[in-house]
């Protein structure tokens, strides 16, 4: 990783993602996680503070190592134990239902084999498990979807790899997963960057 993924891009995401305004959207999509939770993406930790009493620890998986010291202050406040337990969500190094639940928020937009990180997650998710996302990706109308196309690949080139256009909710789906609960919206920023997807699936194997 290089010296701008690791040092600038994520004071530039802490900037972005870390605002206070985010708060209530990830108390939102926090709310139906329980036990055992694996988190891709943990980033500087934004949602420390938001998960409910009913988890137990949280494995975090994060490739950045100035984005982890970025958030070591939140981690170590936290009253739910919390390791840094993996650096690639396409390749976790967990064994088969090993969690009760997984979370992600604004981290799908950027791996970058989002099919085989979905197929890792349902496998270490216990069958029934929960999986809790927040995320931005195609917008639902079409002028909105000409900027991103237009703005994607240099969106990608300063956003550590971040797609504009994904769908997630079909990605989702595509791999396996049962979508229960989705709400999508446009969120305060510009909309090409602000078409969320807040839901929760559940793993049917």
């Amino acid at each position: 990783m290089g010296f701008y993924d690791d040092r600038v891009l994520p004071r530039i995401i802490t900037k972005t993602c870390g605002m206070p305004a985010m708060n209530k959207l990830r108390r939102r999509v926090c709310e139906p996680l329980t036990g055992a939770v694996v988190e891709i993406g943990f980033g500087s930790g934004f949602n420390v503070g938001q998960y409910p009493p009913a988890v137990t620890r949280v494995a975090a998986v994060e490739p950045s190592d100035g984005g982890w010291r970025l958030g070591a202050q939140r981690v170590a406040a936290s009253s739910i134990p919390i390791t840094r337990s993996g650096l690639d969500g396409q390749h976790l190094p967990f064994d088969d239902d090993s969690f009760d639940s997984a979370l992600s928020t604004f981290t799908l937009c950027t791996i970058p084999d989002l099919p085989a990180a979905l197929g890792e997650l349902r496998r270490v998710v216990e069958p029934g498990g929960v999986f809790a996302f927040l995320e931005h990706g195609d917008a639902p109308d079409d002028s909105v979807r000409r900027w991103q196309r237009r703005l994607e690949p240099l969106q990608k080139r300063i956003g550590g790899g971040c797609h504009l256009t994904r769908d997630i909710p079909s990605l989702i789906t595509d791999a396996g997963w049962e979508i229960v609960h989705l709400d999508t919206f446009y969120g305060a920023v510009p909309k090409t960057f602000s078409a969320f997807s807040l839901g929760y699936a559940r793993n049917p194997r």
